[in-house]
């Protein structure tokens, strides 16, 4: 394993553990998911439309660069 593994896995697992730790104190607006639409306004048009066009231009690029 090179040292970066650690990292990435490092970052995984905090990411997991808060994710966990927010869910199991069931307070609203502590998740990912609603940080996330917090973050791009999706209950706005606009917030809807940018982060669709985010995930879908990430989506296809991650898939490109992951198979290329």
């Amino acid at each position: 394993m090179e040292d970066a593994d650690f990292v990435w896995g490092g970052l995984l697992l905090a990411g997991a553990a808060i994710e966990t730790w927010a869910l199991c104190t069931a307070r609203s607006g502590d998740t990912l998911s609603e940080t996330t639409r917090r973050a791009f306004r999706v209950n706005t048009r606009a917030g809807r439309i940018v982060f669709g066009g985010a995930w879908a231009g990430f989506s296809v690029w991650f898939l490109a660069h992951i198979l290329g």
